[in-house]
């Protein structure tokens, strides 16, 4: 069921219309049905990891809520797509959205009502933390687009979007201890953003987090369920906790939680809901009302999506991966970033031998043929995702090494290989080849779990493995070195770039099943490159200026993370944001910029999913040309940059809010659009508690990366 178009209007239609059936439904229920329907049936109690209980009396199943963001988790036959890093890496909004879409119909093919994700928390404010990849970007504005997309394509399939984790969740270590404590304006104009955009396409529910905020658990926080998210944004749909991220009983309901996951503890204890919900709501300490409205949240966006109406029955034994796997190759292909190349090296010109060296080429030694993930680390060979419960098993891996040594054959290419990430090895194996291609690789993820030492954060930001030695090993004896990185998020690349011999860095990100497919497309020239860095590579770890803490975390940083610490500070990246080769050139000319309806002032209109309707009125346009002055076709993204009046308070230098990818061949031009909301020219107005729209001249920068800004412009508001 595809759901209405996005306008505030149709959004509005398609909630009433739901909530019309969800009021009907709720009135033919008894207490002890509601309480069934907001409180999971316990840890490892039903077929999938989450599960309410069933309503006879209105047709309402059992719901099945499953991980996770990059495919269903502990199913037998599905697709391992590629993480939400990877997708944002493409800059390739339909890519992203065919993603979500075939997750989707997966999802619903083996009966599960709700998937959990997206994900935009963590954001990614540290380069070191675990769970990053599984997000999109620490950019706000290109991970909000990431989750308006994933969810309009999940949720066009039938099945239920969750938007997680709310919010301020930006670490493994001590998650379920920890307090988050930001102002305001970094809150909503950093780590609220991105989740504007989930809960303006529709999405379902949302998930709170572990940790606590501003002292309080998220999951039993007024202001973080109730203020921030269902008055100031509008959220039609639930939120249910993480898993065992519940902590009380009165609390947890009258601030806001509606579903309670997955009912227990992991130990099937700490049942806070169920019987214990029913009587604090015959004592009087939670409102029948309140019951209500839990209960209304969640049957809303079953009716919304039409699970009501022949929803397939839970099997996760069945096969759905249909042909999604060409999905997961393109935006493997097209989420590669080209950090360098010098002399042309690539693409690969025939060369008669090429070495190919590091374990992160080849499958490894798991069991279950190979690289595979689903609760353990898939750090031992080829990296195609992170470890834990947004990892899900392989239904088969192509390794770098199986796709390069069949591709070399084609051609007459001898392929030596060095199996190993022993320097002596590599040097032996990359002495007489054309070209050494050596593999290094950088994992993370869930901190239950703890790998090589990593206890879901990564230690440090160089790659794991020996992998500088490794290059260095072969750089001594190969003068035409070319280094993939699979990586979960940035590597200090100082010591490999220090090494004459490395002509070129491909960034192969984090690729799933069809790893070596991909990167066989690029290496070869079949396709040119045309990935973009989502965060920023930096000369040292400190140059961040945010490391993972072990205490409270008060946020010192403000708005400046990422590339926006960068600009404020005047430190130089050694890659910045936005940043990617290509193997043709691309000129940009023409900036026009045209307003319509661009003044100052706060948006007042009435709040529907995704805050003020006004807020997302486009305010402005801007359009480039963009030529392709080079000899292949290629595509190149195109960034618009935003830098706000002075009349603003302090803000970052540039912020990013827009871009478009243009396919062009050679000497073929076309024009980058950029839609301008008010949003996208507004700030956190902290006092008034309002999105403002600032008076004066807004600097408007479009370019290929965020330092690499070709045309300059401006705009007036008055």
């Amino acid at each position: 069921m595809a759901l209405a178009p996005t306008g505030a209007s149709a959004q509005t239609n398609s909630w009433d219309a739901a909530y019309t059936k969800a009021r009907t439904a709720l009135s033919k229920l008894s207490l002890s049905d509601k309480v069934g329907i907001v409180t999971g049936v316990g840890w490892n109690q039903g077929p999938c990891v989450g599960n309410v209980h069933a309503a006879s009396a209105i047709g309402f199943p059992s719901l099945c809520l499953q991980d996770g963001p990059l495919g269903v988790r502990y199913a037998s036959s599905i697709t391992a797509f590629t993480p939400g890093v990877q997708a944002a890496s493409t800059w390739d909004v339909e890519l992203m959205r065919q993603r979500g879409q075939f997750l989707g119909v997966e999802a619903k093919q083996l009966g599960v009502h709700n998937m959990l994700g997206p994900v935009a928390g963590a954001l990614g404010k540290f380069a070191e933390g675990g769970r990053n990849w599984e997000g999109f970007s620490p950019d706000p504005y290109l991970s909000g687009e990431g989750m308006r997309a994933t969810v309009e394509g999940m949720q066009s399939a039938g099945v239920q979007a969750t938007a997680k984790h709310w919010i301020l969740n930006e670490q493994e270590l001590n998650r379920n201890t920890m307090s988050s404590s930001a102002d305001d304006r970094t809150v909503h104009e950093l780590y609220v953003w991105p989740f504007m955009d989930a809960v303006k396409a529709n999405v379902a529910s949302f998930m709170c987090s572990y940790n606590r905020v501003s002292g309080t658990y998220s999951c039993e926080n007024n202001y973080v369920m109730k203020e921030l998210l269902k008055d100031q944004l509008g959220f039609k749909g639930y939120i249910m906790t993480d898993w065992g991220a519940q902590h009380s009983t009165v609390a947890a309901a009258n601030t806001g939680l509606d579903m309670s996951m997955p009912g227990s503890n992991f130990n099937g204890g700490d049942v806070y809901w169920g019987q214990a919900l029913t009587s604090a709501i015959n004592s009087g300490s939670v409102n029948q009302t309140r019951v209500d409205d839990m209960v209304l949240r969640i049957l809303a966006p079953w009716y919304l999506l039409g699970q009501d109406q022949g929803y397939p029955s839970v099997d996760l034994t069945r096969n759905v991966q249909g042909t999604h796997k060409t999905n997961v190759r393109a935006v493997a292909r097209d989420g590669i970033v080209l950090l360098k190349n010098d002399n042309a090296v690539l693409p690969l010109k025939k060369p008669a031998r090429i070495a190919v060296i590091g374990t992160g080429a080849y499958k490894g030694n798991h069991a279950n043929n190979g690289p595979n993930c689903e609760d353990k680390a898939c750090n031992n060979g080829a990296l195609g995702m992170g470890w834990g419960s947004g990892s899900v098993k392989y239904p088969y891996f192509v390794a770098p090494y199986d796709a390069i040594s069949q591709r070399a054959s084609s051609s007459g290419t001898t392929v030596v290989q060095s199996n190993s990430d022993d320097t002596s090895q590599g040097a032996n194996a990359a002495r007489n080849a054309d070209v050494a291609l050596v593999f290094i690789t950088a994992d993370a993820g869930e901190g239950y779990l703890s790998v090589e030492g990593n206890a879901g954060d990564r230690n440090n930001l160089d790659p794991w493995h020996n992998g500088n030695a490794l290059v260095k090993s072969v750089a001594d004896v190969n003068s035409n070195v070319v280094v993939v990185a699979h990586s979960v998020g940035p590597i200090i690349l100082e010591s490999i770039l220090s090494n004459p011999s490395v002509k070129a860095i491909v960034w192969a990100g984090l690729p799933s099943q069809e790893s070596g497919n991909a990167l066989v497309d690029v290496l070869w020239g079949d396709v040119s490159p045309s990935g973009k860095l989502v965060y920023t590579i930096a000369k040292a770890a400190s140059d961040y200026g945010t490391r993972v803490v072990s205490g409270a975390d008060n946020y010192p940083e403000g708005l400046f993370i990422d590339y926006r610490h960068f600009d404020q500070a005047g430190i130089s990246p050694r890659y910045e944001f936005g940043f990617g080769l290509s193997y043709t050139n691309f000129t940009y000319a023409g900036l026009a910029v045209s307003s319509a309806s661009a003044t100052s002032g706060p948006a007042t209109g009435p709040i529907f999913p995704g805050g003020p309707q006004d807020l997302w009125d486009t305010v402005a346009t801007v359009t480039a040309t963009i030529t392709n002055s080079g000899g292949v076709q290629g595509a190149e993204v195109a960034q618009l940059y935003v830098t706000l009046p002075s009349s603003a308070p302090s803000t970052p230098p540039r912020q990013l809010r827009g871009f478009d990818k243009l396919a062009l061949a050679p000497g073929q031009s076309g024009t980058a659009t950029f839609s301008l909301t008010r949003r996208d020219l507004s700030y956190w107005d902290v006092a008034n508690k309002k999105w403002v729209l600032p008076k004066g001249s807004f600097g408007i920068s479009v370019g290929a990366s965020s330092r690499d800004l070709r045309l300059r412009g401006t705009l007036q508001v008055s």
